[in-house]
Order: C-alpha cells, then sequence, then structure tokens
C-alpha cells in the first residue's frame, strides 16, 4: 500500500475528524506566502530530507534541543521555515563564516509549551493530498 493509500484509509476511520483538524491546523501554521511556495514548487526530495530530520527529532527523547540544518538556496530555507512551522517548531536563520564562506544555517527548537505531537501524515503527503483533490480542509 502506498503512502498516499495507507493516509486515506487513515482517514477514513473513526477519529478521522479529529486528525484531519490536527493536520489541517499544522497547515494553517504555515503562513500563506510558505503555503503558496509549497503550492506551486513542491520539491518533495528537498522537503522529505527536511521532513525526516525534523521528524527524527520531533519524535527521539534525546538531550538535544537544537537540530541544525543548513539551506543556502533563499527558497529553499524559506520552505524548511516552512516544514519548521507545519510541526509546530521555532526555527531561526543566522549566518556562519568558515574561511571565506558565509553560510546560512537554520537552528530549530522544539517550543517549551504546546503540543509537540507529530502530525499524522507528513507535509509531502498532506500536499500531494492536497493537489491530487483528496484534502477537504486546505
Amino acid at each position: 500500500m502506498s503512502i498516499l493509500a495507507g493516509a486515506i484509509e487513515a482517514l477514513k476511520g473513526s477519529s478521522s475528524k479529529k486528525k484531519s483538524r490536527v493536520d489541517a491546523a499544522a497547515w494553517h501554521r504555515v503562513d500563506c506566502r510558505t503555503r503558496e511556495a509549497f503550492r506551486r514548487s513542491l520539491l518533495p526530495e528537498l522537503v522529505n530530507g527536511f521532513e525526516e530530520n525534523i521528524r527524527a527529532f520531533v519524535s527521539e527523547a534525546t538531550n538535544e534541543e537544537v537540530l541544525v540544518l543548513y539551506a543556502q538556496d533563499p527558497f529553499n530555507r524559506l520552505l524548511l521555515l516552512g516544514v519548521c512551522k507545519f510541526y509546530n517548531l521555532v526555527s531561526t536563520t543566522e549566518s556562519e563564516t568558515k574561511g571565506t564562506k558565509v553560510l546560512k544555517m537554520t537552528k530549530i527548537k522544539k517550543k517549551k509549551t504546546g503540543n509537540n505531537e507529530l502530525p499524522t501524515i507528513t507535509l509531502c503527503v498532506f500536499l500531494k493530498m492536497a493537489k491530487d483533490g483528496f484534502w477537504w480542509e486546505v
């Protein structure tokens, strides 16, 4: 069963309305400019890579308080910040000088208060469902 088919089946269950509201709330945390960027230029491999790192960071019970990811392109950073919003995380981008190069790094932290529960579906699946017309609350 594909991830998309599995997500649709999960949403059909008795608690699907509650779960879909949680996922829709995650989507609505993303600002409208970033939502439009996701809709127009979805780069699934890039977003999936960000998501894998972020989901592992959120779900693992480690002492790691900060996840650092590097994205040099401004558009890629916009997508990374959108992924962080979807997962209800705080992110800041800073410049770091290494020799003659200036690198952009994004520091990602869990919110001290609030829900750190992972949405039931990934952002990539959510966007695919929305694009294919399977999502009714986008």
